[in-house]
């Protein structure tokens, strides 16, 4: 019984790092922009956080260690070190654009600037961590995301062209404005495969006290719960593809995107796309927080875990108490939410080099996982990762500035 609850760390794990303000935001401009021609991109993407996502997993349950733990001992600390440095710097903007995308949903339904909310939301996400255990953050934070299959029911009642949607999941070239087109391609691979899930989601394995006897239920967590993020995403792309892009709307900030659901929902469309997006950005501002607080802690050798009193692990609690508060200014001195977003999920795609290539070692490291290291195709997939990651890194940001970021 308590290995089948564990799919609520798949889901919270989905909604806080697959369908977070990043994906709400490249869905949104790939459907308002480009219709169904992008759906590929998010295929790929979720077809690949599915191989990364089980690969932590496993690889926290066998080795009973999580991923930055065992690079600083196993790769050394001055291997790590610059890779630390520069996804540190990711969390912070990727905290910022989530703290913003949970300010812009209360901007939403309150009509009061979203910069006002920044310090109240960075309280809020704080509290949530001071006061509440893993497993707590896990059930609830799962449970209301289940709000954003409002984008799911929406994308079925509009009755999309079918043949049209299933097009969109091969890979085509743009028929015009390539430049933003390939911008947004990137943002989207980028927004998916988030280097902070991967951190998260193998420390929350520790968290839970897995053991070799979950490889099986981590298997099927980490296809249900990505497969669940990437319903949603599809369900908002194709519904901003329907709504927005139908009737030429580029969504150039969080107002229009809102739009979406107004069709599908004439009353509460409105209010629904805020509490989805609100939720799904507190589900990732949580788990941004908790990953940057562990992977620190991990680098340096300190006493980690939500579990524990904030006395018991001072230094933890302080790194995601400075985190937040340090991200939330980014938002209170008036930086735009989405552009934000946009070019964070950006630099996702240039960071994931850090990433990938500790992940080949590690999984091919037959005395931390024995038996159950990587096989021939697991390998494949890292490889395809690395080598595409080492494209988006050099094109990622070029394709920001020039679409338009």
């Amino acid at each position: 019984m308590k290995k089948a609850t564990q799919l609520a760390l798949g889901i919270l794990t989905s909604v806080g790092g697959f369908f977070d303000v990043g994906n709400i935001a490249t869905s949104a401009q790939a459907g308002a922009s480009f219709r169904f021609q992008l759906i590929w991109a998010l295929v790929l993407a979720t077809i690949l956080v599915i191989f990364l996502v089980e690969m932590s997993g496993r690889f926290a349950a066998v080795s009973q260690k999580a991923l930055p733990d065992a690079i600083r001992e196993h790769l050394g600390f001055g291997f790590w070190f610059i890779p630390f440095i520069i996804l540190t710097l990711t969390h912070l903007l990727i905290l910022g654009a989530e703290i913003g995308g949970i300010s812009f949903a209360l901007q939403l339904v309150t009509g009061i600037k979203y910069s006002w909310f920044a310090m109240p939301v960075a309280l809020l996400v704080w509290l949530f961590l001071w006061r509440s255990k893993f497993n707590t953050i896990e059930n609830s934070t799962s449970l209301l995301g289940l709000i954003t299959l409002c984008f799911v029911v929406a994308a079925i009642a509009h009755h999309p062209p079918l043949r049209e949607v299933a097009a969109g999941a091969l890979p085509s070239l743009p028929t015009r404005d390539p430049a933003k087109y390939w911008f947004i391609a990137v943002s989207l691979l980028g927004s998916v495969l988030a280097p902070y899930l991967f951190y998260f989601y193998s420390s929350g394995a520790i968290e839970d006290k897995w053991d070799e006897t979950y490889v099986g239920v981590n298997r099927a967590i980490a296809f249900i719960g990505m497969s669940f993020g990437a319903l949603i995403a599809l369900g908002a792309l194709v519904v901003s593809g329907v709504v927005l892009g139908s009737r030429g709307i580029e969504v150039d900030d969080y107002q229009q995107a809102a739009l979406m659901l107004t069709r599908a929902f004439p009353y509460w469309g409105f209010v629904l796309f805020a509490a989805a997006m609100g939720i799904a950005c507190l589900g990732a501002a949580l788990e941004v927080s908790l990953s940057m607080a562990y992977a620190t802690a991990q680098t340096f050798g300190w006493n980690w875990g939500e579990d524990l009193k904030p006395s018991k692990d001072a230094r933890f609690s302080l790194v995601y108490t400075a985190a937040i508060f340090l991200s939330a200014l980014i938002i209170a001195f008036g930086v735009d939410p989405l552009k934000l977003t946009l070019l964070t999920m950006a630099i996702n795609a240039a960071v994931l080099p850090f990433v990938t290539l500790p992940f080949l070692l590690l999984m091919n490291d037959e005395k931390l996982l024995h038996k159950q290291k990587n096989g021939w195709f697991s390998n494949a997939v890292v490889v395809f990762v690395t080598l595409l990651s080492l494209v988006l890194a050099v094109v990622s940001i070029p394709l920001a500035v020039a679409g338009g970021s």
